[in-house]
């Protein structure tokens, strides 16, 4: 075997397109494939005991892919293929059409809608989806992120699911893990907790239902004001999923599923949407009986904020935080919002402690001591 370790002896070499071989170790080699008189390229082999073979093209011979340099990028195969990583080359789109099917068969279709739009907007049919997992770095990714477009909250949320199909590729062993840190290097931005900032009163709840311009819409935000459900779990909830008998209902989101109690309010409007349903249908549809699309529901919510004098940044998800926000203040404790929400003791913690603390307070002034 010529020393190819050598420039000197790589130039000397003929081209021809098998390569000249260095043997590392037993069954596993480095070679050179010489293509012209200025050029060549790296190839790693493995050599199995049965004599079949699996190849690795390396790249190009250059100042920054010397020998050593492709040595050590032939060591990190040789290791990714005994911890079981696949050889296919996966790309960043690949990995999120896989994660998308992971989540229909974990946790739902709602859970996999959810990540699917995301990845229609942002991933899916752009350069940045085409990249190999391989060659995905963080300025790839910090770049990606910059050019979305959106606001920090909803830049992180879409970050967190992209890092989710990431790791659902390290975790079924086809990309290596030792790619994980170039996603987990990049933080999540400052100054995402915008879009719960936005507290509805009593009155700004009333002005908000008043302006809905028809009765969908209106069933649609009075069922997010009364049980804090997410906009997707409301949507696609079907007749079966309400119990009358018991007043209860279960939502099925991003979170799994539950089962809810329902306020006197709250099971008299799911009774109404109920009348005379079938087990399949849906709950909460539009003024021609179709399904609601994906956010259909937001221009709407936007038209009836501005005729009800609300912020701008009013949306439906709003409802969500208001009914949380509303529903520590008069006293439920966050274990029980927690379940009814479909969230953690640490989301309800993190983002609404202070109004828990508020609530607290006025109790605490109702103790006399002395």
């Amino acid at each position: 075997m010529p020393a190819i370790h050598k420039t000197s002896i790589r130039k000397a070499l003929r081209p021809r397109r098998e390569p000249y071989w260095s043997r590392i170790r037993r069954g596993l080699y480095l070679g050179f494939r010489k293509i012209d008189g200025d050029s060549g390229a790296w190839v790693a082999r493995v050599q199995h005991a049965d004599r079949s073979k699996n190849y690795r093209s390396l790249g190009y011979v250059s100042d920054t892919l010397d020998f050593d340099a492709a040595k050590a990028a032939a060591e990190s195969w040789f290791k990714m293929r005994e911890s079981g990583v696949t050889d296919e080359v996966v790309t960043v789109e690949q990995a999120c059409a896989e994660y998308v099917n992971d989540r229909r068969r974990e946790k739902g279709e709602a859970c996999a809608h959810d990540a699917m739009k995301r990845f229609e907007r942002c991933v899916f049919g752009t350069p940045f989806g085409r990249r190999p997992l391989d060659k995905l770095g963080t300025e790839h990714i910090k770049q990606w992120r910059e050019g979305l477009g959106l606001s920090p909250a909803a830049s992180n949320r879409t970050l967190t699911t992209l890092k989710a199909a990431l790791n659902l590729c390290v975790q079924n062993r086809r990309v290596d893990a030792a790619r994980a840190i170039e996603w987990r290097s990049v933080r999540p931005l400052k100054g995402s907790d915008n879009r719960r900032t936005i507290f509805l009163d009593v009155e700004q709840r009333r002005a908000l239902l008043a302006a809905c311009g028809s009765a969908a819409v209106r069933d649609l935000v009075e069922g997010a004001l009364l049980t804090g459900a997410r906009p997707g779990e409301l949507v696609n909830a079907v007749r079966g999923q309400y119990d009358a008998k018991q007043k209860t209902m279960m939502f099925c989101g991003k979170t799994g599923r539950r089962v809810v109690a329902l306020s006197a309010q709250a099971n008299a409007l799911f009774a109404k949407l109920a009348r005379s349903k079938l087990p399949n249908a849906y709950l909460f549809v539009r003024d021609d009986g179709s399904r609601w699309p994906h956010s259909g529901w937001d221009k709407y919510i936007k038209q009836a904020a501005r005729e009800a004098g609300l912020p701008a940044e009013t949306c439906l998800y709003v409802c969500r935080h208001t009914y949380i926000s509303q529903a520590i203040a008069d006293g439920m404790n966050t274990l029980e919002i927690a379940r009814q929400c479909g969230t953690s003791l640490a989301m309800v913690d993190r983002h609404y402690g202070s109004v828990a603390l508020a609530s607290v307070r006025e109790r605490l002034d109702k103790v006399k001591m002395f």
